[in-house]
Formats: C-alpha cells, structure tokens, sequence
C-alpha cells in the first residue's frame, strides 16, 4: 500500500529523516511515535507531497507521490488546524470537503449525522465559524472531515491532543470500526503511548530520523515503550 526507500530529508545539511526502507500495507493501524524532531511531521509531509524529499521515493498503491497525484482521491489527511477553513462553519467547510469527494450535500447530512456521539453536541448547527470553536472541537471537525468519502489512507498527527477523556476513548473506537469494517489504513502519529499502542497493530519508534523500533502490538509493548523512553 505504502512504500517508502532510501528516503531522506535534509535541512541546512542537517539529515533530519532517513529511512532505508518501510512498508505499511494495506487496512494496518500503524503508529509512529519519538520525541520532539524524530521525524514523525516530516515523514507525514513528504507523504502527502508537501515537502520535497532529498532523496529516495514514496509510493501510495505504485503512484510515486512526488511525479503524480492520482494518489489524491484515496488518501486524506488531518495534520492540525491549518487544514480548516477558518471562515467557513463546520457545515459549509463538510460541503466543500465533500464536494472534492464527489459527495452532494444531502449525502454528506447524511454522512455526518452518524458522528453526531462524537461531536457531543457541540459541533453540528452551531452557526459559529470554525475559528471560533475551542480547539478541541476544532480537531473533532477536522478528523471527522479526513473520513468524509471513506478514503483507503487517513493520515491523523496528534490526533488525542487537545480532546477531553470522553471523547479520546470514542475517537479510539470509532478509528478501530473504521479499518474493521471499512479496511481503512490508518497512521496515526502521537505523544501518548498509551493511547497509540491501545489504537495500533504496529508501533514504529523514530528517533533523529532513523526507525529504532519496529513493533507489533503485544500485551507487553506499552511496558518497553515506556522503558524506553524513561532511560
């Protein structure tokens, strides 16, 4: 599904990302996780094709992101608020991402209003511009917008920041339904090794830009995260 060699980034002579290889196939709920400049951001920007990478190569389904965009129609992302529309409400803002989808409006009401548990009342006929929600409420928009269209691919960084408990557990949930009954693969990149290694199949540790670990989800892999990164 997902394909990355011999791929680098460099700033200023500084390699910030360099990975040999690392392949994430297709319905896995793969998360990444390092401290502060491991590389996490970076490696979900030359995946999206925001960035140009020094060298190597992506591939989404055999498409090299970097020489065409025929990966675009599969694969949605939410990286932070930036990928709202501030001056839009949250409906306006699903109708346009719907309209890219080739969704008609009646058909994304009808989309939304399963997510309506998640939204806890506080998001849907607020008649309030998406700038002036919390940001809590401006991240539920923003994950629930990635799944409009059902997409192959949902890229989500730090997607539990910034949620209160409640909705951190049905966020957990509801990311687990969605690849169970849809085969969507999700990355998901964040600080909280409790709640990724709850979500994920397979945990990939980077640190200065290099995989430490690769891991699949046991019921000891919390434990030797969390020994790790306490030495």
């Amino acid at each position: 599904m997902i394909k990355a060699y011999s791929l680098s980034k460099e700033y200023r002579g500084e390699k910030v990302l360099n990975l040999s290889e690392l392949e994430i196939p297709k319905g896995e709920l793969f998360g990444l996780i390092g401290n502060n400049g491991a590389g996490k951001t970076t490696f979900f920007s030359l995946l999206l094709d925001l960035i140009e990478a020094t060298s190597g190569t992506i591939e989404i389904n055999n498409i090299m992101v970097h020489q065409s965009e025929a990966w675009k129609p599969f694969i949605s992302a939410f990286i932070d608020e930036s990928y709202l529309i501030g001056y839009l409400t949250v409906e306006e803002y699903f109708y346009f991402l719907g309209s890219l989808r080739k969704k008609t409006q009646v058909e994304v009401d009808s989309w939304v209003k399963a997510y309506e548990p998640f939204f806890k009342g506080e998001i849907l006929n607020q008649k309030k511009y998406l700038r002036d929600f919390s940001k809590g409420n401006q991240k539920k928009v923003g994950i629930v917008g990635a799944l409009i269209g059902q997409p192959e691919v949902i890229v989500l960084d730090e997607p539990f920041a910034n949620l209160d408990p409640t909705t951190q557990i049905r966020l957990k949930s509801l990311i687990k339904e969605e690849a169970m009954n849809n085969g969507t693969t999700f990355l998901i990149s964040s600080h909280d090794l409790t709640h990724v290694t709850e979500v994920c199949d397979r945990i990939v540790l980077l640190e200065k830009g290099t995989v430490l670990k690769d891991i699949k989800k046991t019921s000891s892999t919390l434990k030797e995260l969390e020994q790790y990164f306490s030495n």
